[in-house]
């Protein structure tokens, strides 16, 4: 499990959740993983009641599953779940990349051009890591440049269904198609083209659907039957 510094003002509670959200979206704690509360306690430095209620938010949205008697498990990754967080983020980054089209100012603009530049360069290394994690820089600056920054933080639990998934498919599918996804985006943007930006959002968030096969055949010890 990867454990980053504790920030600043980040109370017990809110730390743990972050170490456990960021270690299950990126499958250091895979799915189906038995979670020790005392181990993991101990390596985050905290008592178990902080440690609790961070599973016990987690549970709440079906990503950690609690059984008496056995303890609490990393949920399989469920279809139905990751296709309703999919659903929700394609409403919400279609509505704010309408936004970005109208009001990008200069600066924010350059950062969406030096993230593409940098995806362009770790695409060439096939870097999936670094991918994944300029995506989704890219994607909370399209919420910075329309404003909406709190609705890009708000929506970040459920989305930890897709994002598992999103984590997969980057080492499953070698054809990094979301690159040029990105690219197409930008322009749109600077040419203040809504309605193709929310058409490349929509193209976009559907890969998993053309990449499922891919990626359960990889990993189907991930997945509920």
């Amino acid at each position: 499990m990867i454990i980053d510094e504790r920030l600043p003002g980040e109370n017990a509670r809110d730390f743990a959740f972050r170490i456990l959200k960021d270690n299950i979206v990126s499958l250091e704690l895979k799915p189906g993983t038995l979670l020790s509360e005392n181990e993991t306690a101990a390596k985050l430095g905290l008592s178990r009641t902080p440690l609790r209620e961070a599973i016990s938010d987690l549970s709440r949205v079906s990503i950690i599953e609690t059984f008496p008697q056995r303890g609490s498990y990393i949920s399989l990754i469920d279809p139905q779940m990751v296709e309703e967080a999919r659903f929700l983020r394609r409403v919400l980054d279609e509505a704010v990349i309408r936004l970005a089209c109208r009001e990008t100012d200069p600066e924010t603009m350059k950062k969406l051009e030096d993230n593409i530049d940098l995806q362009e360069f770790y695409l060439a290394k096939a870097n999936a890591e670094k991918i994944y994690e300029l995506d989704n820089a890219f994607h909370r600056l399209i919420y910075v440049a329309a404003r909406k920054e709190i609705i890009f933080e708000m929506r970040s639990t459920l989305m930890i269904h897709f994002d598992r998934v999103r984590t997969l498919s980057v080492e499953a599918v070698k054809d990094m198609k979301i690159v040029a996804d990105h690219s197409g985006m930008l322009e749109a943007i600077k040419a203040h083209d809504e309605e193709k930006a929310v058409a490349l959002v929509e193209k976009h968030l559907s890969r998993y659907s053309f990449d499922a096969e891919q990626i359960r055949e990889r990993f189907p010890e991930y997945f509920k039957k």
